[in-house]
């Protein structure tokens, strides 16, 4: 099963970047989106043999996940059943035999200023919670907005206490993989230098200035079914890189 994961910042603007013959060359099973900023679906993904699941944000033109799926799921969860998360369509998860595929959106902890950290936290422990309530094991995907460790970091000195980079959302991640969980794309890349997304000031992806924040985790029962995890750095269309998961 091919599994892949994009922050799109932007369903509508990416599309104008050559999107949909993007996505016909991932041939995946199963497609989540994250930040798409629209409540709709767009006509051009219809026709492209995908069950498409929704859940946008309540405030227009912000946050929002989208799944496109090949495999039929047994049932679909939209969101952790709280309203503050919620309304901003942050996580749909699929049921399917073997085990769960979750697209979570996690928060931005707010700049320099921290605005949203405490936010970001709640997040964090209501999203362990859920994850932790499932009855299967779990595949889960998406965009942390964490850099978890100074490898996954172009310049970690500069960014220390920065939204994403703070004490409190490494150590919850950190925590998170404690609980059995394993970020599979350190089952083959054990170097730094590989990152995910680059802001667009400053020609930082031509640079490699980077944060990895877009994340495949999975509980450790799948580590042997596992056979590849990559970030796709040459796809172009955002400010983030897709990253890919391939299980058995």
């Amino acid at each position: 099963m091919r599994l892949i994961s994009w922050n799109v910042n932007g369903l509508k603007a990416i599309i104008k970047k050559g999107f949909i013959d993007t996505i016909k060359s991932f041939d995946a099973d199963i497609l989540m989106f994250q930040e798409i900023k629209t409540d709709k679906i767009p006509e051009e993904l219809k026709d492209l043999g995908y069950e498409i699941i929704i859940f946008p944000s309540k405030v227009k033109g912000y946050s929002g996940t989208m799944t496109m799926t090949r495999v039929e799921p047994l049932s679909v969860i939209l969101g952790l059943g709280k309203e503050e998360f919620d309304n901003e369509g942050r996580v749909i998860t699929l049921e399917l035999p073997e085990f769960y595929v979750i697209n979570a959106y996690f928060p931005n902890a707010g700049g320099a200023e921290l605005k949203r950290l405490d936010f970001k936290l709640s997040f964090n422990r209501e999203f362990e919670r859920f994850v932790l309530s499932l009855k299967k094991p779990v595949i889960a995907c998406g965009d942390f907005n964490v850099a978890h460790q100074e490898i996954d970091i172009a310049r970690p000195k500069e960014n220390e206490g920065y939204a994403g980079f703070t004490k409190e959302e490494r150590e919850w991640f950190s925590h998170f993989l404690e609980l059995g969980f394993m970020d599979t794309y350190r089952l083959f890349v054990k170097e730094g230098g590989h990152y995910s997304w680059w802001s667009y000031r400053f020609h930082a992806r031509e640079k490699n200035i980077g944060w990895r924040i877009d994340y495949c985790v999975v509980s450790k029962e799948l580590e042997k079914r596992v056979k590849k995890a990559d970030i796709l750095e040459k796809v172009m269309g955002s400010d983030h890189a897709p990253i890919l998961l391939e299980i058995s």
